[in-house]
């Protein structure tokens, strides 16, 4: 076999444990020879449809069975897959698909594509045309030679300049991450991991899902998360391995079924996009239930930082050691020299899971780098005499809300789109639910009244949900240095609480 990326993973696992179940979808099984067998058929297909090495091939669409058959068919002929956020507007989606350069948007159960067939080939894959065409394709084995250091993905996060950049995934950086995962977790053959967080993004991707695969367990695949269902699902398949956000774990001990539920076969529960609040803990704790909490981000495939949850009541609050063939250096601002123990520092990062940069941003990779070897995550760190790191603040203006990554700088320009809207600044406050939302400060132009509705509304349509602000507030200007810079920290001192206007937009 000359492939030795991740799309020869479902041959190389079928020929170990044929008859193991590798997917559970809406009652479908799939073992991993049949998985073997899919992929290699849509592998034919795409060729067929004249997708060659190194084109991009989109994926739009729920979790679903289809997607990790493309992602994996992709990588056996060499093809580099783009999955795209179904939580993107059409002008976002468009804008990945052209920056990506896809030839061909594959596309399960999802609506926005209806408004995307002028832009890209579409070819549904959920359905009775996908399964004909699977069904009619070859089922010879592909051999394409992929090596590690192929571009595997691209996975569009979103950037301090506004528009989103795509970091470039190979083959060997979601390897490497698979091991690291698969050594500082003890995942086992016989895990059986709830996917319900979204394939699209890294962290459901790369912690639990490949790893599982890699490992041979199964993998009980969800569209999308409902805490009654995945309560459900625990018992009914003896989930051992669970992993999402802090807002939906919060929302799993919050259902009326959580104290009668039978969570004995749970023994990994993986969270990471956000600190886990003391109170979520403790409500686990109180089941015998302890997190792994872990660090990551998309251009490390994600894993960076891990706290096993034997480490939790001795090393509160910190983010964890560095995984295992995972590199962590902390650095100050001037010249990049190493800080001291408990001295604030940038984290720098280093690794075969890290990314070779950003497609088709050449400047924006070099600035990423320090010395060139060493990712900047932006993010501001102490470490103690034990190597533990603690999390204490960001370069890079970000908002965590519900897991998701949003920058300020893309909301402030849809924002100063709007005609009454003079200057603008947006930062994240701390939330219940999402752990952490936006908050718009607004200096309107002369003579135009105040209507935080509609400045909100305005953002409607022009970026996903997930990213308008919760809440606005007007003032009459906005603090900024001698040379103009806006500065954040003033406005966070003067609005960071009180009376604000609720955005009607923001969905439960």
């Amino acid at each position: 076999m000359h492939n030795h990326g991740i799309g020869s993973w479902p041959a190389r696992r079928a020929r170990k444990t044929p008859n193991r179940t590798a997917l559970i979808h809406e009652d479908r099984t799939t073992s991993y020879a049949q998985l073997d067998d899919r992929v290699n058929r849509l592998a034919r297909v795409l060729r067929e449809r004249g997708v060659r090495r190194g084109d991009r091939v989109a994926y739009l669409g729920p979790n679903h069975p289809a997607y990790l058959e493309a992602l994996f068919a992709a990588g056996l002929i060499g093809a580099v897959f783009v999955p795209l956020n179904t939580r993107l507007t059409v002008p976002e989606l468009r804008h990945q698909l052209e920056d990506s350069g896809s030839t061909l948007l594959l596309s399960a159960r999802c609506a926005q594509v209806d408004d995307l067939g002028d832009a890209v080939e579409v070819m549904a894959v959920a359905g009775a045309e996908y399964e004909t065409a699977l069904a009619a394709a070859s089922p010879e084995h592909v051999d394409e030679p992929v090596g590690a250091e192929d571009l595997c993905l691209i996975m569009y996060t979103s950037g301090t300049t506004g528009r989103p950049k795509g970091a470039m995934l190979t083959h060997g950086n979601l390897t490497w991450n698979c091991f690291n995962v698969l050594i500082d977790v003890d995942l086992s053959a016989d895990e059986v991991t709830l996917v319900s967080a979204p394939l699209f993004h890294i962290a459901a991707l790369g912690m639990t899902c490949l790893p599982t695969l890699l490992k041979g367990g199964t993998v009980i695949l969800e569209s999308g998360f409902e805490p009654a269902r995945a309560l459900q699902s625990v018992e009914r398949h003896r989930i051992t391995c669970l992993f999402g956000v802090p807002a939906m774990y919060e929302m799993l001990a919050a259902e009326p079924g959580w104290e009668r539920a039978d969570l004995s076969s749970l023994r990994n529960l993986l969270c990471g996009g956000a600190p886990v609040p003391a109170r979520t803990i403790r409500r686990y704790l109180e089941r015998g239930l302890a997190f792994v909490q872990g660090y990551g981000m998309t251009e490390a495939a994600p894993g960076v930082l891990l706290l096993d949850r034997r480490d939790v009541h001795e090393h509160a609050g910190s983010a964890g050691v560095p995984q295992f063939f995972t590199d962590v250096r902390l650095v100050g601002s001037t010249g990049g020299a190493p800080v001291g123990v408990g001295e604030p520092g940038e984290v720098l990062v280093s690794g075969p899971n890290v990314t070779p940069g950003y497609w088709q941003r050449p400047q924006e990779t070099q600035e990423a780098f320090h010395d060139g070897t060493w990712f900047r995550s932006g993010d501001i760190a102490t470490v103690d005499a034990e190597g533990y790191v603690r999390l204490v603040d960001r370069v890079k203006d970000m908002i965590i809300s519900g897991g998701e990554n949003v920058y300020p700088a893309e909301v402030e320009d849809a924002l100063l789109e709007h005609p009454d809207v003079a200057e603008c600044a947006v930062f994240g406050v701390p939330d219940d639910k999402w752990g952490e939302v936006g908050r718009a400060v607004v200096v309107l132009k002369a003579g135009c009244a105040p209507d935080g509705a509609a400045l909100l509304a305005h953002l409607d349509g022009r970026l996903a949900r997930y990213k308008i602000p919760k809440s606005v507030v007007f003032a009459e200007s906005l603090p900024r240095s001698g040379t103009g810079k806006l500065l954040k920290a003033p406005l966070r001192e003067a609005y960071g609480a009180g009376a604000v206007a609720i955005n009607p937009l923001r969905k439960a």
